[in-house]
């Protein structure tokens, strides 16, 4: 059977809208082929703890029932930029728990879940005349990663691999893929394809039959490029 991507997330998952956009659409919308789709439930704001609360949770296993007589239903679950904001008053092991209980209610409903380690915002420390990205989500990437140990699920690293590239391109190149000038959190619709790509080769690597099925295609330039820290721009 064909995948069903059902993602779950901030708006550094969801589409883009004028106050947020993320990796969402372009994975959906340029790496799946031969009958894979998806459906894009990222929420601007949201925390584990919103997005439980405010009904979002409920509609991606809503949909996981529904599609699971035509499609093997996977479940991608990125949280963190907005949990660990003070204001939000979520602990790490608070969301390291959340995002297991996540993980627990997905399997039951019938998913594959991946949990997805935060995309990395695009601010640089440009004091050492390297400009490096500054890693701020480092220890909501690391409670992603102690969650899927935990549950024994599957995770993959976009937030190592988004770093890598931004700073291998370096900062010019990387503001390109804003969402408005100011903006180094959101991607704009360019933004979206290349970090979704991203996504979809790390799924790739996780799941090999994906791959080898043709449900999950890399652009070949893009792949490329991001394995070599070349800039991309589709």
């Amino acid at each position: 059977m064909p995948p069903f991507f059902v993602l779950a997330g901030d708006s550094t998952t969801a589409t883009q809208s004028s106050d947020g956009g993320g990796w969402g659409d372009g994975f959906l919308n340029t790496t799946l082929f031969h009958g894979a789709t998806g459906h894009n439930y990222g929420h601007n704001g949201a925390t584990t703890v919103s997005f439980r609360a405010g009904g979002d949770w409920n509609k991606v296993l809503s949909t996981v029932k529904n599609v699971s007589q035509a499609y093997h239903p996977f479940v991608t679950i990125q949280f963190g930029h907005n949990d660990q904001k003070a204001a939000a008053n979520i602990s790490l092991s608070q969301y390291t728990e959340n995002l297991e209980r996540f993980v627990t209610d997905a399997v039951d409903a019938g998913a594959t879940p991946i949990l997805v380690t935060p995309l990395s915002r695009r601010n640089y420390n440009t004091s050492t005349g390297q400009p490096r990205i500054i890693e701020d989500l480092a220890n909501q990437a690391n409670a992603t990663i102690t969650a899927a140990h935990n549950t024994g699920a599957s995770f993959i690293d976009l937030n190592r691999e988004s770093t890598r590239y931004l700073n291998a391109i370096g900062p010019t190149d990387a503001y390109t893929y804003n969402l408005i000038a100011a903006d180094h959190t959101h991607l704009n619709i360019a933004g979206s394809i290349v970090f979704g790509g991203i996504v979809a080769e790390l799924i790739q690597r996780q799941f090999h039959e994906l791959k080898e099925s043709g449900f999950v295609r890399v652009n070949g330039t893009l792949k490329k490029d991001v394995d070599h820290g070349v800039y991309y721009w589709p």
